[in-house]
């Protein structure tokens, strides 16, 4: 048979489109093309198919060799279709039987000696393969088994190499460890989730309780303060508030992260926490980026978890007034000349900046000018300032209260991180039985429908 078609499958933003490499051999001079819109690393998969066939024994065909992948306005980006490319030349050629092609979709990048090697956005094609073709299995590097089965229904097979995968097709099965125990052992973590203890937090009562408040109704935060006075501390303590994942809120959090080759099984269900840097730009904070491939960025990676901006007046406005639109809807919509790109994008924002240039606003010491702070202060757009429920201010804590030795054990303060979530996964529990939703994504006709406010609280709400 001089053609043969193998599936396989692209990721397009937090999508992952099926993709059919269709190979055909062809008498003439010898020669391989690859059509389809490939991308530059897609190309040189002909060195590297070349270099992994003749190594593993097999013959590489000299004929002239056309390789399709369809659809051929999707752009394909990587070496994942290494294997398939390989896999379709073998069958063209007769050194693999054709029957029984079609039941599979396979992905992964070849190495010059054969080897497979992990490919990104596994778990998005192995969510794609069981939603679309639940009857398929999807073949995929062993460095992604473990990965790829947080999608717990979709069947997939792993393998460390090309002549592994040949002899899995060829009805020899394959010996693959897996580390998907791993997996089951860490769905109900037990071990200290990497966040900070609020009742190691000296002080503060104000800003504890705001952060109750706020992990309870997922409301966005502000934490305004002197240096020292605990706001950056008292952020890393707000993941572990949240109640823990729901095995949904984790897959689609796991899919962000493996889109960007950072998935860490080991951290299954515990809350993305994401601190970028004030240096970030647009791309980095909201997506995008050069090529024709735009990646998530750190608002989409923090999705279902945590956004934290220290020093939140020392981004640049612009890229700060790019939150808006996230902030409000939950998504991010990329949009290029040729197509437009989502990516979910339901964090919870809290930031935390200095009242002025110097930080001690309001105290002897401070030395910045009127015109100064009000510079600094302006640098956050009204319009973000709305999207974000509550701001406190963080006041800075005496040295004799920081040196009191607590009266009783930590675990006993009725701000201990445990038992805080406690409390919120109850209030939370208690909206979602009201009102079908958690507070912050109330619309203002429910609001009004669910909520009401004593002249008193509306009073205090617009102080």
């Amino acid at each position: 048979m001089s053609l043969a078609v193998i599936h396989s499958r692209a990721v397009t933003g937090a999508s992952a489109p099926q993709v059919t490499v269709e190979c055909h051999l062809a008498n003439g001079l010898p020669g391989f093309a690859i059509v389809g819109l490939p991308e530059a690393e897609v190309r040189e998969s002909r060195d590297r198919v070349r270099a992994a066939l003749q190594q593993c024994g097999f013959e590489f065909p000299s004929k002239r060799i056309t390789v399709n992948l369809a659809p051929a306005d999707l752009p394909k980006h990587s070496g994942r279709f290494d294997l398939p490319i390989a896999l379709g030349i073998l069958a063209a050629d007769g050194q693999l039987p054709t029957q029984g092609l079609s039941l599979f979709e396979c992905v992964g990048e070849l190495s010059l000696t054969g080897a497979l090697k992990p490919i990104r956005g596994a778990l998005s094609m192995a969510l794609a393969t069981q939603a679309e073709i639940p009857t398929r299995t999807l073949i995929v590097p062993s460095g992604n088994v473990a990965e790829a089965r947080l999608a717990s229904k979709a069947q997939v097979v792993g393998a460390d190499s090309l002549a592994q995968v040949l002899r899995f097709l060829k009805g020899f099965d394959i010996q693959n460890e897996t580390p998907l125990d791993a997996v089951q052992v860490n769905a109900n973590v037990t071990t200290p989730a990497p966040y900070g203890e609020l009742a190691e937090v000296r002080g503060q009562l104000e800003a504890k309780l705001a952060l109750e408040i706020a992990a309870a109704g997922q409301h966005h935060v502000m934490l305004q303060g002197p240096p020292g006075s605990g706001k950056s501390m008292l952020a890393r303590c707000l993941p572990g508030l949240l109640p823990l994942m729901t095995e949904d809120e984790a897959v689609e959090a796991a899919a962000m992260a493996s889109l960007h080759g950072e998935l860490n099984i080991s951290q299954w269900k515990r809350r993305p926490f994401r601190h970028p840097h004030h240096s970030a730009s647009a791309a980095a904070l909201i997506g995008g980026g050069g090529g024709g491939n735009p990646k998530p960025g750190e608002v989409s990676m923090a999705h279902r978890g945590i956004l934290f901006l220290d020093e939140i007046a020392e981004f640049h406005r612009h890229v700060l007034d790019m939150l808006r639109e996230p902030l409000e809807t939950g998504v991010v919509n990329i949009a290029r000349a040729q197509r437009r790109i989502e990516f979910p994008a339901q964090f919870q924002l809290i930031a935390a900046m200095n009242p002025c240039p110097c930080g001690y606003y309001g105290q002897s010491r401070c030395r910045c000018r009127p015109e100064h702070v009000a510079r600094y202060q302006a640098k956050l757009s009204g319009p973000l300032l709305d999207r974000i429920d509550l701001q406190v201010f963080v006041r800075e804590v005496s040295a004799h209260e920081l040196s009191r030795v607590p009266d009783f054990p930590i675990c006993d303060d009725p701000f201990f991180s445990a038992t805080v979530q406690n409390r919120v996964a109850r209030a939370q529990q208690r909206q979602l039985t009201r009102q079908g939703k958690l507070n912050a994504l109330l619309t203002a006709g429910e609001i009004h429908q669910h909520t009401h406010c004593t002249s008193e609280a509306i009073d205090i709400a617009s102080q």
